[in-house]
């Protein structure tokens, strides 16, 4: 499996540095948005959840699964392998959201999209629509 380096399209949308929003990425490349339109909808769903209006650092799984149904995502559990947990290259949908331990990632037919390396990491489930 391929790691393709995308930033969703943070940095055209003119932020600079770091910042936990690995969930606002991963919606914006699988969902193909802009990442100004997902940062929005997840600060807001933050907001209503009782949370700090900011997708910067992190978002709760809940929460998150709120905004993807809305846009008819469905959760699904990784795949049961015999002597070993799920990765990346287990996911059998795509494009599909992993969530890993700390970590949400967007797989797509070409392979993982995403700033740093996350294909070895464990894959508790993910996002996909049906």
């Amino acid at each position: 499996m391929r790691l393709i380096y995308n930033d969703g399209g943070r940095q055209d949308s003119g932020r600079k540095g770091t910042a936990g929003d690995c969930a606002v990425r991963a919606m914006a490349i699988a969902l193909n948005l802009p990442y100004d339109v997902c940062y929005k909808e997840i600060a807001q769903a933050n907001k209503d959840f009782g949370f700090a209006k900011s997708a910067r650092n992190g978002v709760y799984k809940d929460v998150y699964e709120y905004v993807l149904r809305k846009h008819g995502w469905i959760w699904c559990k990784a795949p049961k392998i015999a002597g070993r947990k799920a990765r990346c290259s287990d996911v059998p949908i795509k494009p599909a959201i992993l969530r890993m331990a700390g970590h949400y990632s967007a797989l797509l037919d070409d392979g993982i999209n995403d700033i740093w390396d996350c294909r070895l990491k464990m894959v508790y489930g993910y996002w996909a629509k049906p």
